[in-house]
C-alpha cells in the first residue's frame, strides 16, 4: 500500500507519518518549500523522513510571498501568544492547506496511491478553517471527481487525518509510543538566529502548543534539551 504524508517536520505531521508507516503503508513523503518565514522546517522534514524511513521524499518549491497577507509569508510579525479560537491569526497562510492537498493529490494520482495522509488537528490548534472535518471531507470529494483515475474507477482517494479529534500531548503520547524523535521536528513560526543556530522564540502560538503539549503529556521537550545542550 502506497501512501502520500505531507511532512512539514512539525510534530504533528511527522506522528502522522509515523502512524501510517505503523499501518504498513509504503510512505511518500511530500513537502513544500512555498518561501516561508524560515527553512529550518524543511531540514527537519528532511530528517524525520529519513528517521521515519520513507520510500520518497519530494520537495516542492513554489513561491506563496508573491502573494502574501500572512505572516509566514511577508513582512507582517508573527503575533506572541495571542490564541483566540474566534479569530483566525494572521499566521494563516490563504488555501494553503487547499495547494498542499492539491500538490498531494496530483502525485498520490500519479502513484496509484489512494491515501493522502495529513496531519491536521482541530483541537489543539490556532484556528485555521482548512483544519476542520468538513473542510476536509469536501476536499475528499473534490478529488473523487477531478481526478481521471477516480472518475475511470481506479482508485477512490481518501484524505486521512489520524489526529483530528487529538490534544497535543495526546499526539505526542502516540508519537512517543511509536518512536518519533521530537529532537527533529521543529514548530517555532518566528526563530531565532544566533550564527547558525535557531532557537524556538517560545512566545508564538506554535511554541506555546508545543510547550504545553509536551509539558501535559508529561515529557521534556527533546528539542528544548538539545538547544540547551549545545
Amino acid at each position: 500500500m502506497k501512501a502520500v504524508v505531507l511532512l512539514s517536520g512539525g510534530i504533528d505531521s511527522s506522528t502522522t507519518a509515523a502512524i501510517a508507516k505503523s499501518e504498513g503503508y509504503e510512505i511518500y513523503a511530500l513537502s513544500l518549500n512555498y518561501r516561508q518565514r524560515h527553512s529550518v522546517e524543511l531540514e527537519s522534514a528532511k530528517k524525520v523522513a529519513a528517521q521515519i524511513g520513507v520510500m520518497q521524499h519530494l520537495i516542492v518549491d513554489f513561491d506563496l510571498r508573491a502573494i502574501g497577507k500572512s505572516a509566514l509569508t511577508s513582512d507582517i510579525d508573527v503575533p506572541r501568544l495571542q490564541s483566540q479560537r474566534d479569530v483566525i491569526p494572521v499566521t494563516y497562510v490563504p488555501a494553503r492547506n487547499t495547494i498542499f492537498l492539491s500538490f498531494a493529490l496530483s502525485w498520490a494520482e500519479t502513484l496509484d496511491a489512494g491515501d493522502i495522509f495529513i496531519g491536521a488537528n482541530a483541537v489543539d490548534y490556532s484556528g485555521y478553517p482548512d483544519c476542520r472535518p468538513e473542510y476536509l471531507s469536501a476536499f475528499e470529494d473534490m478529488a473523487n471527481l477531478a481526478t481521471k483515475a477516480s472518475v475511470e474507477g481506479v482508485l477512490r482517494f481518501k484524505i486521512r487525518a489520524p489526529l483530528l479529534y487529538l490534544k497535543k500531548s495526546e499526539i505526542i503520547s502516540v508519537g512517543m509510543a511509536l518512536g518519533v524523535d521530537y529532537s527533529l521536528t521543529w514548530s517555532c513560526y518566528d526563530p531565532l538566529k544566533t550564527g547558525n543556530l535557531f532557537t524556538p522564540c517560545g512566545e508564538c502560538d506554535s511554541c506555546a502548543y508545543r510547550r504545553k503539549g509536551f509539558a501535559e503529556a508529561g515529557y521534556m521537550d527533546p528539542l528544548k534539551a538539545l538547544l540547551v545542550a549545545r
